[in-house]
């Protein structure tokens, strides 16, 4: 059997998602799941991009016995960053990539081929000297003259590089096209037959799962890929639907992996929760209707036998098909154990603080669903490493009066108050959010670009969730709020947006 392994890029590529903004905490907390799912390697993070990436790439390196991966552009000053930030890793590995398609050397590098290769030869050969695995990329792989591209990866094998990964960088290829384009370099690169081939496809055409697997049938070895599928535009290829189809389909063709199947579930959720990014309900494997039958010839079937209309048992992905009922009477042990059950490994603090919540709210429901209690410890982790929370609130509104809205925010022992009007209660309080969050963001206008509220479950006495998309720059933020109050949910979300915006800012050392 030829063992297919998992690079998982959630951390880095999928950072990129639009709207994403993960701090340190939760990068680790993913890192830890990620380990636990069962992924080959983690990339962890592009640390010359940021001081936040360089900290949560260096502690997951020091924290996992796991391959951890450090991306870098091919120079020297990328190169030396990222081995810096692997120095406590026990399988470092640094990933070095340029752009090979004349489109991206000349339009964005503007630079020659030949510059191309010594910039691979060099930066290869430095990332080798500090004795990490290296892996190398050549970015828009797909739209690359071939026989060039052969040169490139034959450089980057003589120079180094013991993993050569081959990314459809736009999502331009089809799977026929794809697997050939692996064969094709497999007998045409010096050295094809020491080193790992790797794919990295996204999802333009809806297709980076299928390249994948096409590839690793034509033999690739492994796999790049992310957790719901998120990344850069449409995305990228979807972890737990290659790691599903090579379960499902792989034994015939002699391949297997790795990937712990029963985790996938907790990981997407946790995935979802902590980026504000649902999978549609359709989706493959997580989908929410991923094992759900409407027909009633399909109950009929199912009753009867699973196999009729299930190829997968629910189980082997971690869906639970038994449910909780939890209401104000349950006391802090049966919240914990439905926590853990969700998959959130919770301390004292947490449990604590969450359980207070799930207590107020349990008092305004008569019963809380597992749907309830992952939005109220989303809703809590969301908090932690936010600069402002919210203390108080109070709204004036009316069909003859101007909204107006008085806002109190504490950020430590530190309370600001202000004041503002709007068009209708939410817009006024995100205008008194705006006043008091101005001097800390770095400056210039945020703009909403999205507003809507949903509720989390049925009924009069559903959780309402807030999600915002705010602009500040070239730069999106995403929130996210829950509350049986639609205003206090639309605050949080606003805040939740805002905190994020902010914790950018200081980073780059623009806030207060």
């Amino acid at each position: 059997m030829r063992k297919i392994r998992f690079l998982d890029t959630t951390l880095r590529d999928g950072e990129q998602t639009p709207g994403v903004h993960l701090g340190v905490e939760r990068k680790i907390d993913i890192a830890r799941r990620l380990e636990k799912l069962g992924v080959d390697v983690i990339e962890a993070g592009f640390p010359a991009s940021s001081k936040g990436d360089f900290e949560a790439t260096s502690r997951i390196a020091a924290e996992s016995g796991t391959v951890v991966c450090a991306l870098a552009r091919a120079n020297e000053s990328d190169v030396r960053i990222a081995a810096d930030a692997l120095k406590g890793a026990k399988k470092p590995r640094i990933h070095v990539f340029i752009a090979t398609s004349d489109i991206h050397l000349e339009k964005k590098l503007g630079i020659t081929r030949e510059e191309a290769l010594e910039a691979v030869k060099n930066s290869v050969s430095y990332a080798a000297t500090f004795g990490a695995e290296v892996q190398f990329s050549a970015e828009d792989a797909t739209r690359t003259d071939r026989e060039f591209l052969s040169k490139v990866y034959s450089e980057a094998i003589r120079s180094g590089a013991t993993v050569v990964n081959v990314p459809d960088t736009v999502g331009y290829a089809v799977p026929e096209e794809f697997a050939a384009l692996i064969t094709y370099l497999k007998e045409n690169v010096s050295g094809s037959g020491n080193v790992t081939w790797s794919v990295h496809c996204h999802n333009d055409l809806g297709l980076a799962v299928a390249n994948s697997v096409a590839a690793v049938y034509a033999g690739a070895d492994q796999v790049e890929c992310t957790v719901n599928g998120i990344g850069e535009r449409a995305g990228n290829a979807a972890l737990e639907e290659i790691a599903m189809i090579l379960t499902m389909r792989g034994k015939e063709a002699g391949l297997s992996h790795g990937i712990v199947t029963r985790e996938i579930t907790s990981a997407s959720r946790f995935v979802s929760d902590v980026t504000g990014i649902r999978p549609a309900p359709n989706k493959a494997v997580v989908g929410s209707n991923a094992f759900n039958h409407a027909s009633g010839i399909h109950q009929h079937g199912i009753i009867n036998d699973r196999q009729t209309y299930e190829i997968i048992d629910p189980r082997d992905v971690g869906v639970d098909e038994s449910t909780i009922t939890l209401g104000k009477l349950s006391g802090r042990h049966a919240f914990a154990e439905r926590a853990r059950a969700l998959g959130y490994d919770l301390g004292e603090e947490a449990i604590r603080a969450t359980f207070s919540r799930f207590k107020e709210i349990a008092e305004k429901k008569s019963a809380l669903t597992d749907e309830d209690v992952r939005a109220i410890i989303s809703e809590y982790l969301d908090g932690l490493e936010g600069k402002f929370r919210i203390s108080s609130f109070q709204i004036q509104s009316g069909n003859k009066i101007k909204s107006m809205a008085l806002i109190t925010l504490s950020a430590g022992d530190d309370l600001f108050t202000e004041a503002a009007p709007g068009d209708g209660p939410v817009d006024a309080s995100f205008n008194a959010v705006n006043k008091i969050a101005a001097p800390f963001t770095g400056g210039g206008d945020v703009d909403l670009l999205s507003y809507g509220i949903t509720a989390v479950t049925e009924g009069a006495d559903a959780l309402g969730e807030a999600k915002v998309r705010i602009r500040s720059g070239e730069a999106v933020f995403t929130g996210r709020g829950v509350s049986t109050d639609i205003i206090k949910a639309s605050i949080k979300a606003y805040l939740n947006a805002m905190n994020k915006l902010i914790a950018a800012a200081e980073e780059k050392g623009e806030g207060q």
